[in-house]
């Protein structure tokens, strides 16, 4: 396996371990309860969310078009917690792809139904996944501090990028 694969791996392993860690120490009731400071969304809404675009990109490497707006949206994994851990288990061993060429089609617009096609990697769009799953973690946490006595480790939700600077300036 190709170094950029396996850094992909450990990063989206070490992300998806955390929210599985998470979601599996609440209850049914808590993974999907709506929470006001979530706006009226559910922990399980964004572990649905991450699940689904990894799902989605996973799809879109078979035909080489990725789409993730017309994903499909299985709100199983909003209320099944085991079932949504088992979904983070088959994207992390489905991962070990080689990079290739994929299109982005996309609309960005909610006025129209126009699509437009970008040029875009498999690779690009893991790090996409990545960064995307990091910023659903954030608001998990939020979601997870609000509705229940859960503790998050300190760096949930936090992107790497971050750490690393918080690090340095303690030295």
């Amino acid at each position: 396996m190709n170094q950029p694969v396996l850094h992909f791996k450990s990063s989206i392993s070490s992300a998806f371990k955390q929210v599985s860690s998470v979601m599996l120490a609440l209850s049914d009731e808590q993974y999907s309860m709506p929470g006001n400071n979530l706006f009226g969304a559910t922990i399980g809404q964004h572990v649905r969310h991450i699940i689904e675009l990894f799902m989605e990109l996973e799809n879109g490497y078979g035909t080489g078009v990725v789409n993730y707006e017309k994903r499909k949206r299985d709100y199983r994994i909003e209320t099944d917690r085991s079932f949504a851990a088992s979904l983070l288990t088959f994207i992390l061993n489905a991962v070990e792809k080689e990079n290739k060429v994929l299109m982005l089609e996309a609309g960005f617009n909610d006025n129209t139904e126009e699509q437009v096609l970008l040029h875009t990697n498999y690779y690009r769009e893991l790090a996409y996944n990545l960064e995307h799953t990091i910023h659903h973690m954030a608001l998990i946490r939020v979601g997870v501090n609000e509705l229940s006595a859960v503790k998050v480790d300190q760096d949930f939700g936090i992107a790497p990028a971050t750490i690393k600077y918080r690090k340095a300036c303690v030295q």
